[in-house]
């Protein structure tokens, strides 16, 4: 089992990734002192597979497990799911001496942290990510949430969780589409930070595809570790953590113009992270060189790189309503070749966004 540490002075938090961690996560518990009164969260999908495993070993370990689920996929990420949440919480009388373990993909990971922010005002919550795009970015940081229909991930907070176990053999029940849909997340570390990374991925392919347990350790490690680094350093995305959202102003796009649920996150983030190469390549960041690896590499893990057709109007309209638009301004994450990027605001978005989409 590996351990990281994600240091946010009295809210910092373990990172814990091996295999096995499901059925023995209430040893882990118990050893933070977390709330014995819990609320497992999860969806029909992954309860039916892991839940009865987890509660099992939470009563061993003394604590008091109730399951809550809310519907499976993207298009449930929303307020009703909230809300329904918040209900049972209510009706099951819970308390602020409780908490609550999200055990399943990112749309649970999100709602669960965003209940456990307002629940009360705030009680203490656990990821158990079962997803990879889950375990390797949006169980890590404390970004919490739900969509609007104008736009994904307008309501939510900053809440950190007080434990992340990640168990790896959990993707060996993922299909394959969600796995492959999480890979985008994996290469967009090494396309902003770490270019040895990006070689890795492509020398590790066929592990990865694989599901060999020792490549997919490390590439979740390596993962984490570069989201914890820099949620050390900008916890609020203020700075620096915007650069994790390289790919995702127009992936978001995609996203909502499509209707959630119909195109993955991951897939979205894929195609907005050629798009972004592009324009990047368009504005002398990168070469030509860069924006193929990129492409290649992706392709590789059987992920999208062309956009759907979507009027600019729309696009833009979109667009601006993404959360990195400042003061009117849409600033974008643009790498600098491999393993580097940086954060560009930009006057002419509409005709940069045309040249690229309608070459």
């Amino acid at each position: 089992m590996v351990e990281l540490k994600v240091g946010l002075g009295d809210r910092s938090y373990p990172i814990l990734i091996g295999e096995g961690l499901v059925g023995a996560a209430g040893q882990k518990l118990a050893k933070l002192g977390f709330a014995r009164r819990i609320a497992v969260v999860s969806n029909p999908t992954v309860a039916g597979l892991y839940a009865d495993s987890l509660m099992t070993d939470l009563r061993r370990a003394g604590f008091d497990p109730v399951l809550l689920t809310v519907p499976d996929g993207e298009e449930y990420k929303n307020l009703d799911s909230y809300q329904l949440l918040m209900t049972g919480l209510i009706e099951s009388g819970f308390d602020r001496g409780s908490g609550l373990v999200a055990l399943g993909g990112g749309v649970v990971g999100d709602l669960t942290g965003f209940v456990a922010s307002s629940f009360l005002r705030g009680i203490p919550f656990v990821q158990i990510p079962t997803s990879l795009l889950a375990q390797v970015d949006s169980s890590v940081g404390g970004k919490t949430g739900v969509n609007h229909p104008l736009g994904k991930n307008l309501i939510g907070a900053f809440y950190q969780p007080k434990a992340v176990l990640i168990d790896v053999s959990t993707l060996k029940t993922l299909p394959a589409r969600e796995f492959h849909a999480g890979l985008a997340e994996v290469v967009k570390y090494g396309v902003i930070r770490d270019r040895e990374f990006f070689t890795w991925l492509a020398q590790q392919r066929e592990n990865i595809l694989a599901l060999h347990s020792e490549a997919l350790v490390r590439m979740v490690e390596i993962s984490c570790q570069t989201k914890a680094d820099i949620v050390e350093n900008d916890e609020k995305e203020k700075g620096l953590r915007a650069i994790l959202n390289f790919g995702h102003t127009y992936g978001h796009v995609v996203e909502t113009l499509s209707g959630y649920g119909k195109v993955r996150h991951g897939e979205a983030v894929a195609i907005g992270m050629v798009v972004a190469a592009q324009i990047a390549r368009h504005m002398g960041y990168c070469s030509d060189a860069d924006v193929e690896a990129l492409r290649s590499l992706l392709v590789s893990f059987s992920l999208p790189v062309i956009s759907p057709a979507f009027d600019l109007d729309r696009v833009m309209t979109a667009m601006y309503r993404d959360k990195k638009v400042q003061a009117g301004q849409l600033r974008l994450v643009l790498n600098r070749g491999i393993g580097d990027c940086c954060i560009e605001p930009v006057d002419q978005p509409r005709d940069l966004f045309s040249a690229v989409l309608n070459p």
